[in-house]
């Protein structure tokens, strides 16, 4: 339903190509988040717009879904 209220999705997953920075942030523009553990699902990942990871620095390869979500927000308002 969002799609067609004209918001691009960007879909979080730690192993996509593209950075979250790298994508055009502005609105409207939503974030999609899957399961801890699992991700997202298939049809979902094939109706995001963009496949985007967050940046993260040391050896960290990903975060729970809460701070996942806070690092995006904080991300696509700068």
């Amino acid at each position: 339903e969002l799609k067609e209220h004209g918001f691009r999705l960007a879909g979080l997953d730690s192993d996509a190509p593209a950075s979250l920075e790298d994508i055009d942030r502005s609105p409207p523009l939503a974030i999609v988040m899957g399961a801890e553990g699992k991700g997202l699902r298939q049809l979902t990942r094939d109706t995001c717009d963009h496949l985007v990871r967050l940046d993260l620095f040391g050896p960290i390869r990903s975060l729970n879904v809460s701070n996942a979500c806070a690092v995006a927000l904080y991300a696509i308002t700068r």
